[in-house]
């Protein structure tokens, strides 16, 4: 079995209840690389990296969990409180890759990319199911400094979000619910500096977050993935590519109109830099991995120097 699993306190109650497993994946992993990237900042209240261990915070269909995972050699090594300890360990399998299939990828294409595979064979997609809170994150980074989106994550999901449980290292947050982002007052938006569009659509969507997450983790395509999400308003194809990113994994989603990717892409495949239209033209012969074309580009270390002032937060909180 790729994953073993006890009860470490099976009497205790099932807030503080605890469970052990080792996760033996089939392929090879660099969990830091591929866990890591779920991070929204250093101050992610739902995530924290404390020397080897990654926790994450999470919320189930049985309550709120907290994971604790460590990899040793060939092995994850996971621990799991809360009501939800079970279900977290459940998906443990998929946010470590086990559903992301290279099949098709041929990274020979470009010498680079075929250099940075054969370097990281453990990269991986990592698939959290989480959509909901994935698409409430990217809207929160739409048209923002990523400084200005892990503020506003930090601030909103630790006074809004429930307690994490078990001894973490500083006290961790899992995401609100749908109706606890609905119940967000104005002024929390506005203090946490998110604009009225943004704040809007979370409301909006979180009015219809079950339907949407039944409808997207059924969707079957990019395509219909992008339709699903683009039809809300509100969601672009940013938002959509950045949600099917995290929640699902997608080995094929591009984050059209980012602020930085095509400049990127462009830089590493060429030596210059390109637009969207652009970026999508090199990316082409990778049709089905273009993401993980990009986790790897962004792997080889390879980045633009700056050009030009950095874009500065905005602070609107006492207007």
């Amino acid at each position: 079995m790729p994953l073993t699993a006890d009860a470490a306190a099976d009497g205790a109650p099932a807030s503080v209840r605890t469970r052990d497993a080792v996760y033996r994946p089939s392929h090879p992993l660099d969990l830091r690389r591929t866990v890591g990237m779920l991070r929204r900042g250093p101050g992610d209240p739902t995530m924290l990296f404390d020397g080897p261990v990654i926790w994450r915070a999470l919320r189930t269909r049985e309550g709120s969990a907290t994971l604790a995972l460590r990899q040793t050699e060939g092995e994850v090594h996971a621990t799991a409180w809360g009501p939800g300890a079970d279900e977290a360990l459940d998906r443990l399998p998929a946010l470590c890759g086990a559903d992301d299939d290279p099949q098709g990828f041929d990274p020979s294409h470009h010498p680079l990319i075929a250099e940075v595979a054969r370097r990281s064979p453990g990269i991986r997609l990592a698939r959290t199911g989480e959509v909901f809170d994935a698409l409430a994150c990217a809207i929160l980074e739409q048209k923002v400094t990523g400084l200005e989106a892990f503020r506003a994550w930090r601030l909103l999901v630790t006074k809004y979000g429930q307690r994490a449980p078990g001894p973490t290292p500083r006290p961790m947050y899992t995401a609100p619910t749908h109706t606890e982002w609905r119940a967000i007052p104005s002024w929390d938006w506005h203090r946490a500096g998110v604009q009225p569009p943004q704040s809007r659509t979370i409301v909006r969507t979180a009015s219809r977050g079950d339907s949407v997450s039944r409808a997207l983790l059924a969707a079957e395509s990019g395509e219909d993935r992008d339709r699903v999400l683009t039809s809300l308003p509100g969601i672009g194809l940013w938002t959509s590519a950045e949600t099917r990113i995290r929640a699902l994994g997608d080995p094929d989603a591009v984050s059209v109109g980012d602020y930085h990717l095509a400049h990127e892409v462009g830089h590493v495949l060429t030596g210059h830099r390109t637009d969207d239209d652009g970026m999508l033209e090199l990316l082409a012969p990778w049709a089905g991995h273009r993401q993980r074309v990009i986790r790897l580009i962004f792997a080889s270390g390879i980045s633009e120097a700056r050009r030009g002032p950095r874009l500065s937060p905005e602070d609107n909180r006492n207007r």
